[in-house]
């Protein structure tokens, strides 16, 4: 089991740092001038790559949470509430992705209505549901 536990956490945290990343790059295409046309073209690489690949990261650190939790029967019984609210910190997070997938063909497309003060209002969402998840875990509050 301690071996799941920390294949889980190695996926989780690497899927954050492209949820943390992802965001900024968003920023910065935000700010990009409307005549520079390689600086937006390279930010749109890097977000689609980024994407893809935190996408790939987020299926097996999703895959090992469920193994824990059905395989080792981690959370269930009385006095296990922090888990349910760790699943409800879960699916917002797969929420925040989708998001990011939807800003990121907005922004390729040229659609999108935000400016750089909002992505960057909207980069602190995972650090809010990164520590909600932490406490949960670790403090097991309920």
């Amino acid at each position: 089991m301690l071996w799941v536990k920390s294949l889980h956490i190695v996926f989780v945290v690497s899927w954050f740092a492209g949820l943390f990343y992802l965001p900024r790059i968003f920023v910065n295409l935000a700010m990009v001038a409307p005549g520079s046309v390689a600086e937006r073209q390279r930010l749109l690489l890097m977000a689609r790559k980024l994407m893809r690949f935190m996408s790939l990261l987020a299926v097996p650190a999703l895959a090992l949470g469920l193994w824990l939790w059905l395989g080792y029967g981690i959370g269930r019984g009385p006095g296990n509430g922090w888990l349910h609210a760790k699943l409800l910190v879960v699916l917002v997070l797969l929420v925040y992705h989708g998001w990011c997938m939807l800003e990121l063909r907005r922004l390729a497309q040229g659609s999108s209505r935000h400016g750089h003060r909002w992505y960057r209002w909207f980069n602190e969402a995972p650090v809010v549901l990164l520590l909600a998840a932490v406490v949960l875990v670790v403090v097991k509050p309920f």
